[in-house]
């Protein structure tokens, strides 16, 4: 099922997200499968829970997309819950990230490009791997949403002036999407 987007300007984007336990979500596969099916919809590489308004530690990705230039990305499809971030190494570089509860706004962001992650799987299933290049970007960015950090607030506070109006605007629901967003400071009635 294809869940509303939650946009920029929610609360729940700056929080900080809460662990979980297999007890509390024996259906965590259904969710993950929404998701995914959510994160298809919206031609995305990656969705946070709290971007569907779930302030738990569960992000998903598929950096398939990039495969072309990274081969070991074909199927490269996972969950991962309960996330902490071990280690980031290498020089950081630069790449023009986007989020899909920005629609609309792409900007460069540095990131460093060699992760090591601490997570479970969608089984429960514990993993401590080491990830790199395109791979590691989407799972930092992913990760981020989880500690409550959106690619924004990377940026300078020159770059972050010059499209405030548009950030703005997404809150308001002053955007073209086409995929189901939920606008914080949109009114009632619109």
């Amino acid at each position: 099922m294809k869940l509303p987007i939650i946009a920029y300007g929610d609360p729940i984007l700056k929080k900080k997200a809460t662990a979980i336990e297999p007890a509390e979500y024996p259906h965590v596969q259904q969710l993950i499968d929404d998701m995914f099916e959510t994160m298809y919809g919206a031609r995305g590489v990656g969705l946070a829970a709290p971007q569907i308004g779930l302030s738990m530690r569960l992000f998903v990705v598929d950096a398939t997309p990039f495969d072309d230039d990274e081969p070991e990305l074909k199927d490269f499809k996972k969950a991962f819950i309960n996330a902490q971030m071990l280690e980031e190494s290498g020089e950081e570089w630069a790449f023009n990230e986007g989020c899909l509860s920005i629609p609309d706004v792409r900007e460069d962001v540095y990131r460093k490009p060699v992760i090591r992650i601490s997570y479970y799987d969608e089984n429960w299933h514990h993993h401590e791997e080491t990830f790199k290049g395109m791979a590691a970007r989407i799972i930092q960015h992913e990760y981020d949403h989880i500690e409550g950090r959106l690619f924004t607030d990377k940026l300078s506070p020159l770059r972050k002036r010059l499209i405030e109006k548009k950030l703005n605007d997404i809150s308001k629901g002053i955007v073209d999407v086409d995929y189901k967003m939920k606008f914080p400071a949109q009114k009632k009635g619109r």
